[in-house]
C-alpha cells in the first residue's frame, strides 16, 4: 500500500501542514499510521477527504456540520434527502446572516451620513452613537 507524508498530503489538498494536523485533531480525518521513525503515513484517499472538507468550508459549513456530512456518507440508512435537508438548513443560516449584515450596513450608513468628517473627535456622531447607553 502506498502512503504519503503529511507534506505531500497537504500539498495535494492545497492546505498547510498545520491545517492537516488540525483536521486530524478534530477527527475529520483518521489518525494515520506511523512509520518506525514516527512519520505520519497517510493513505492516498485522505487527499479526497481533505478536498471535501475544503469545498464544504467554502460553502459555509462549520467543522461540526462537515463532520455530520462525513458521518452521513458512512451511515447505511442515510439518503440524499438527509444531505439536502442539511444544505437547506445552511441556506437558511446564510440568509439570516445576510439579513443581519444588511441591518448592520444600514445602521452604519446612517451613522456615516450624520458625520461631517471634520472637527474634533469630541463632536463625532459615530463615536457618540457607539458610546451611548442602550435604551
Amino acid at each position: 500500500m502506498t502512503t504519503l507524508t503529511i507534506g505531500k498530503i497537504a500539498k495535494a489538498a492545497g492546505l498547510g501542514v498545520e491545517t492537516v494536523r488540525f483536521y486530524e485533531r478534530q477527527g475529520l480525518i483518521a489518525e494515520p499510521a506511523r512509520s518506525g521513525s514516527g512519520y505520519r503515513q497517510y493513505r492516498p484517499e485522505t487527499v479526497r477527504r481533505l478536498q471535501f472538507i475544503v469545498r464544504a468550508k467554502a460553502l459555509g459549513f462549520t467543522l461540526q456540520e462537515i463532520a455530520d456530512l462525513l458521518d452521513l456518507r458512512a451511515a447505511p440508512g442515510a439518503g440524499c434527502a438527509d444531505v439536502q435537508a442539511r444544505a437547506e438548513a445552511k441556506i437558511a443560516d446564510i440568509e439570516e446572516r445576510i439579513a443581519q449584515l444588511d441591518a448592520m450596513k444600514r445602521a452604519l450608513g446612517e451613522l456615516v451620513a450624520q458625520c461631517r468628517g471634520e472637527g474634533p473627535l469630541s463632536d463625532c456622531p459615530i463615536l457618540d452613537a457607539l458610546d451611548a447607553e442602550a435604551p
